[in-house]
């Protein structure tokens, strides 16, 4: 048995490699990308504004030290707050997640790449504003699109084909590093730097799933992007500094991310077959993931019952005066949302709720809607029928579902609904397989898209400086070419 070990140190990883080089020499040519982007911007921040009306969320936001005065320091949009940038991410990142109301990407992990927005937005005001005070010219708009769509393309495509839940860790290890990769090219980082920070948010400890399953599902999934985003902007300054990297961060003998949290499955801690022990990318990077994200559009719900809802709300007006009659409901969805948001017994609190299919699909099925107060203690409560209802529901996994929803081409989201009664009667099986966030749904969903932004925007300000949003919002050049800093301003209180 050799007592030492080699110490040849090894050039970075190739995967890390791969990020940097996108992140620095890709140019996006995407007309539909650029567009989706400034859809997702306005998206982003309404939901954000939004989250403001929870106690529950803002409680979070705010400087560490009361008083505190940043200079430079980043906003925080519908609050008052400057903050350093790792603060502000955070912030940016909380009020963004909160509600669950924002983009989604479904795949062999899912998560929610508009949570990047937090590091991106915090990073490029700050440098704005201290740009300006030196007299330089600030960041455009255009910048924080870019790395917007870069963000979505680390994610995304980290996502197609490799699975973080079934090793047991969160979805947000991914934007972790997709915020490092495009803070660091906000921020000015070289090669080196950049590969450095990467290496440093793979090296980091990861997030557990803990939070989002079942019996310990709770508020922290709420908060958990942010955490992610503020930690990105740490090892990008950290990095910046001359902190060197570590180039075997993910394959390493025994101490990489590889042998350490992805070789082996959560379930049953067996050994996966040693082609699935490090990361493949399904497709090289580029602007797919933008031009394919899923809006969250008519429900706050999480994304894998989206469909349902939409089919429930259609079941409404049949089932409104009979619900006393009901004697069962089949819900029919796909493998991802029975493993992941099918739940029996008690929901302990709003985060629970609004990751549990029966309790999605019920509440539209009762009140012809789902909005965010849907979830809360008191409303819960105050309808103890709701839970009835969910007890007589019947979740069954359709193949075709699951095949269409893996499917690079289709990436369907598919679930039927049907309602039977006491008397033996029955409604007709409403299925709806894309939600109207869709890509295949896009042109339906736009005007929609706009009119949640309008409704986000009027939560916080008078209805002239919401106009004005709006009307900047929709006009791609203007965005593009306006200051950072004076777009913020437009989101200040």
């Amino acid at each position: 048995m050799s007592t030492v070990e080699a110490n040849v140190r090894p050039d970075y990883d190739a995967e890390l490699q791969k990020i940097a080089d996108y992140v620095l020499d890709y140019r996006i040519d995407s007309s539909e990308a650029w567009n989706t982007a400034r859809l997702c911007l306005m998206d982003t921040l309404g939901c954000g504004l939004l989250a403001l009306r929870f106690p529950e969320c803002t409680k979070h936001l705010g400087p560490l030290v009361e008083g505190t005065v940043v200079p430079h320091g980043a906003r925080v949009p519908g609050t008052p707050y400057r903050l350093d940038p790792v603060k502000a991410a955070w912030d940016i990142g909380c009020i963004i997640r909160w509600l669950d109301y924002n983009d989604t990407w479904l795949a062999a992990e899912w998560g929610h790449p508009s949570d990047n927005l937090g590091a991106i937005l915090a990073i490029a005001d700050h440098l704005s504003q201290r740009r300006l005070s030196q007299g330089e010219a600030p960041l455009p708009m255009r910048d924080v699109l870019e790395a917007m769509i870069m963000a979505h393309e680390i994610q995304g495509v980290l996502a197609l084909d490799n699975s973080f839940n079934r090793v047991g860790l969160d979805h947000v290890v991914l934007v972790k590093v997709a915020s490092t990769a495009v803070a660091a090219k906000l921020m000015g980082a070289s090669r080196e730097q950049l590969l450095a920070a990467l290496s440093h948010a793979w090296v980091d400890g990861q997030s557990l799933r803990t939070y989002r399953h079942a019996p310990n599902a709770g508020s922290r999934k709420s908060w958990a992007a942010g955490d992610a985003t503020s930690r990105a902007v740490r090892l990008v300054d950290i990095a910046l500094r001359g902190e060197m990297g570590i180039p075997g961060a993910l394959s390493a003998p025994q101490w990489g991310f590889y042998d350490v949290l992805f070789s082996h499955t959560n379930r049953d801690l067996a050994t996966k077959p040693e082609g699935e022990r490090k990361f493949t990318f399904q497709r090289d990077f580029g602007s797919y993931v933008m031009e394919n994200i899923l809006f969250k559009l008519s429900f706050p719900a999480e994304f894998h019952a989206q469909t349902a809802c939409e089919a429930a709300v259609t079941l409404h007006p049949q089932v409104k005066e009979r619900l006393d009659e009901i004697e069962r409901i089949v819900v029919t969805t796909h493998e991802s949302a029975v493993r992941i948001i099918s739940k029996e017994g008690d929901l302990a609190n709003p985060a629970d709720r609004d990751h549990c299919l029966q309790y999605m699909t019920a509440v539209p099925l009762i009140f012809g809607e789902l909005t965010a107060e849907h979830y809360e203690d008191d409303f819960h409560a105050a309808h103890p029928f709701i839970d009835e209802l969910r007890s007589r529901m019947e979740v069954v996994e359709e193949p075709r579902y699951t095949r269409d929803y893996l499917d690079p081409e289709k990436r369907s989201i598919a679930n039927a609904v049907q309602v039977f009664f006491t008397d033996g009667s029955a409604t007709d099986a409403v299925a709806v397989e894309y939600p109207i966030g869709h890509r295949r749904r896009r042109d339906e969903g736009v005007p929609v898209l706009i009119d949640k932004f309008r409704r986000n925007l009027a939560t916080r300000f008078p209805a002239a400086r919401c106009e004005a949003i709006l009307s900047l919002c929709e006009d791609q050049a203007a965005l593009e070419a306006m200051p950072v800093n004076r777009f913020m301003d437009r989101f200040t209180m």
